[in-house]
């Protein structure tokens, strides 16, 4: 499946100030991309470019400031370093000596399970080739090659519908990411896909000469589709089908169940992992509050984190964390993202999953990818 620029693999550099990250960079792309200087901390925010690697396709390097950096700004460029840790697929490690800092990254990396190649800059002579390959070895393969989204619900040949609501807070002329990598997926699949809107699925089924194989909707149609559907034909989401391939499944499926133990006062943590215009019919900010406020009968108090900004440092005030589908970020990004709630005892879940919850289909929706 294409990627966007959002879903290349990420490799950061990471290391002291003046080990050679940005040298490398240049170097690696044949590009001044970062600048080098002999000044210590010369890079202060970290700077991303895009290369091709032969045998991977595109991927996205990063350079970061000094894992070292001293000082009230140093400690903030230090931060700043260490955030990118949660997005990338591997981190190298430039060091010409071995020390706390070293460590810190090294103990992050083991933590979190994010692959660390070690690179010695002093004294050494590094061939481009090798230090490719190297990188190419330490890779996750499904950071750049990820499995069918479908593929072991649906074959060759198979009918599926795919329900696209058009309202205010779809995208001016065009489908939703999450959609378009369904479709696409479909077809890799040489599966057949139907598309339409809630209010002609009844119509689109009938105009069928047998009932389709699956059933695809977006959440917020969730309802009133599995009304319209027979009981018989599966039925899920867009939202669920990527939080299968990209999320820790099996802690959202019983993270999601945690919704019918919440209370008056129970403070909800959103993650949006995009950044969009914000409307009246907002899944996040809006709706999915909304019905989860209507499904308890409780008073809850929601609260959304848009983009890549900083999770609060205090997770276990939370009595429930809820990801989005994350479409534009990879699997390493969703999973260093829930990984902190996880450790601090807050159970996570999904807004395909929490909407199909709170509309009384959770089960229906999750049966396929369950048997």
């Amino acid at each position: 499946m294409n990627k966007g620029n959002e879903l290349k693999p990420r490799i950061g550099f990471f290391g002291r100030r003046n080990v050679g990250k940005s040298t490398m960079i240049n170097w690696l792309t044949g590009q001044q991309i970062a600048i080098v200087n002999d000044t210590a901390g010369t890079t202060t925010d970290p700077v991303r470019k895009s290369m091709e690697i032969g045998g991977i396709g595109p991927v996205v390097l990063i350079d970061t400031a000094g894992i070292d950096d001293e000082g009230d700004l140093g400690k903030m460029r230090v931060e700043k370093s260490m955030a990118v840790l949660a997005e990338v697929d591997l981190a190298l490690l430039l060091y010409t000596e071995w020390g706390e800092p070293e460590e810190r990254v090294e103990h992050w990396c083991r933590e979190h399970g994010t692959p660390m190649l070690k690179v010695q800059t002093k004294g050494e002579t590094i061939d481009k080739g090798q230090l490719i390959e190297e990188i190419k070895k330490a890779l996750p393969e499904s950071a750049y090659r990820g499995r069918s989204l479908l593929g072991d619900v649906v074959s060759r040949g198979d009918t599926v519908v795919l329900v696209t609501p058009i309202d205010s807070s779809a995208p001016e002329g065009r489908m939703i990411l999450p959609q378009v990598q369904v479709l696409r997926d479909l077809m890799d699949i040489h599966a057949q896909a139907f598309f339409c809107q809630p209010e002609e699925l009844t119509s689109t089924l009938a105009a069928l000469k047998e009932a389709p194989q699956l059933v695809v909707t977006d959440s917020q149609a969730f309802r009133k589709v599995a009304e319209i559907v027979p009981d018989e034909v599966p039925l899920t989401s867009f939202s669920v089908v990527l939080a299968r391939q990209k999320g820790l499944f099996a802690e959202y499926l019983e993270g999601t169940k945690k919704i019918r133990n919440l209370k008056d006062g129970d403070q909800v943590l959103l993650l949006e992992s995009c950044t969009h215009n914000v409307t009246c019919e907002d899944i996040g900010r809006v709706k999915l509050p909304m019905l989860l406020k209507k499904a308890t009968g409780k008073d809850l108090v929601c609260e959304v984190i848009g983009g890549q900004s900083p999770l609060p440092r205090d997770l276990s005030r939370y009595a429930l964390v809820i990801q989005c589908g994350g479409c534009v970020i990879t699997a390493q990004q969703v999973k260093a993202r829930l990984l902190p709630a996880l450790d601090a005892g807050v159970p996570v879940s999904n807004y395909g999953l929490a909407l199909a919850w709170c509309n009384g289909i959770f089960e229906r929706a999750t049966k396929i990818f369950q048997q």
